[in-house]
């Protein structure tokens, strides 16, 4: 995997608002849409009223085509074809288009600056259109209306009662929803549980404990931990988890929005000092510092490491070098002495944002095609395609089988509960976050002491996008 796996795989937690990715006005679309309308600030992005039925609110005619673009990237797009097929199955008489492709922009700009975009996307990727300028030129569905449709699974809900925690926020743009996140990414560290049952090591649920197995996993010959050292942010998961954890939801969201007091907490400096216990005690996997993050998750699938921090797509992501008896596990990031939250809370959140267009010929279809995917039939067959999990609240049936890693992962999510947190920094403050990436590209290698690492984070709070 080369450079562009790690735009494809980042951009699953990195997409929210996609203010990043693009350069504002490197473009045709981006000035298109700016200059040119998709109607009026009134009715911008209104869905269609449609039949009002509970079996086809949005009033799709079964013979109308409908045109679907996917972002294949690691998720492949399989799955994708597989929820075409159950449209196909509801409404026979629709024949379905589906493009797959990672040139997102450039493929779709001038389908959107011609009034005729595709009718469902999978605006996802390194070159995916940025959802802010979009929705201020009225390109995209008000997605309001499918919030409120009936859940196909049990009709007396509606689908805005079936999601997991903080998905409608993440799509959600002016206080209106315009995007489905449909993947749920789960952040902590993850270990070979083969690894851990051969050695009869326990995996630890506080810190005090994680540093005991450390010494005794180095003392084995292995080292304890690795990290994608040349894309430091992997670590940050890490030392921020620490931190929102000792300190609970309302310093998280001092610290997304740049307040320079909330690094003056206490809980800061503990969860960083935390971290930097695994260099203090030499528990670093030799060379990892300056590891791509296939090449440091590579090493820890061969067994050199024992835990390694990353995203719930880790396991599609080495799904061809991970030994078949490896089972890949999921573990929370253990506790502090005091921490506020408990020790299964995890940080996870919604990605992947599927978008309808607001000029699309079949509207009513796009959004169909949405609710089928927020079913147990659509969320499985993503579950079992693309080894990750869907924004569905149980969302993965006994019939599905899962490979380990996610299995894991999604036990942790049913845990957790409502305990469950995601910062929004990393989508919003880039200037931010690559002042904090830099510190601990310092901290990592011991160039700086956490207390430096704490100051240089709270002077880059000024550094506002």
């Amino acid at each position: 995997m080369g450079s562009a796996t790690e735009y494809n795989r980042r951009d699953i937690f990195k997409r929210a608002a996609a203010v990043t990715v693009l350069a504002a006005g490197s473009s045709p679309l981006l000035a298109a849409c700016a200059a040119g309308g998709g109607g009026s600030s009134d009715n911008k992005g209104a869905a269609p009223s449609g039949s009002g039925s509970a079996t086809n609110p949005f009033g799709v005619k079964s013979s109308d085509p409908l045109d679907v673009v996917i972002f294949k990237g690691g998720y492949g797009d399989d799955y994708a074809r597989a929820f075409e097929d159950m449209y196909k199955k509801s409404y026979s008489g629709a024949s379905v288009s589906h493009l797959g492709t990672q040139d997102i922009s450039p493929k779709l700009q001038p389908r959107f600056n011609a009034g005729n975009p595709p009718d469902v996307v999978d605006d996802s990727g390194a070159q995916a259109m940025r959802l802010d300028v979009l929705e201020k030129a009225g390109q995209l569905t008000d997605l309001t209306v499918l919030l409120d449709a009936p859940y196909l699974d049990n009709p007396s809900q509606k689908i805005r009662d079936v999601l997991l925690p903080g998905t409608i926020d993440q799509g959600t743009i002016d206080g209106k929803m315009y995007s489905l996140n449909y993947v749920y990414t789960v952040y902590g560290l993850w270990y070979s549980n083969k690894l851990f049952k051969d050695k009869g090591w326990t995996p630890p649920k506080t810190w005090d404990d994680f540093l005991t197995l450390c010494a005794t996993i180095k003392a084995a010959g292995i080292a304890p931990f690795c990290h994608q050292g040349k894309y430091p942010y992997y670590a940050n998961y890490l030392i921020m988890d620490l931190v929102a954890k000792q300190a609970g939801l309302d310093l998280v969201k001092r610290i997304d929005a740049l307040d320079p007091t909330a690094f003056d907490d206490p809980a800061v400096l503990a969860g960083v000092s935390a971290f930097f216990q695994i260099m203090q005690k030499d528990y670093l996997l030799p060379g990892t510092n300056g590891m791509t993050h296939t090449e440091s998750q590579t090493a820890w699938c061969q067994g050199k490491a024992a835990f390694i921090p990353c995203g719930s797509w880790l396991e599609n992501e080495m799904i061809k070098v991970t030994p078949a008896d490896f089972d890949m596990a999921f573990l929370p990031v253990p506790s502090l002495a005091g921490d506020k939250m408990p020790q299964n809370a995890v940080r996870a959140g919604a990605g992947e944002p599927f978008i309808v267009p607001a000029k699309a010929k079949n509207q009513a279809g796009g959004l169909e095609f949405l609710r089928l995917m927020l079913t147990k039939e659509g969320s499985g067959k993503f579950a079992a395609a693309a080894n990750s999990l869907t924004v569905l609240k149980d969302g993965i049936g006994p019939d599905v089988v899962l490979k380990p890693g996610t299995k894991s992962s999604a036990q942790a999510v049913s845990a957790a509960g409502s305990n469950t947190f995601n910062y929004t920094y990393a989508d919003l403050q880039t200037a931010f976050e690559t002042e904090m990436e830099n510190a601990t590209t310092d901290l990592v290698n011991s160039r700086i002491t956490p207390q430096q690492w704490v100051a240089r984070c709270k002077a880059a709070t000024s550094k506002k996008v």
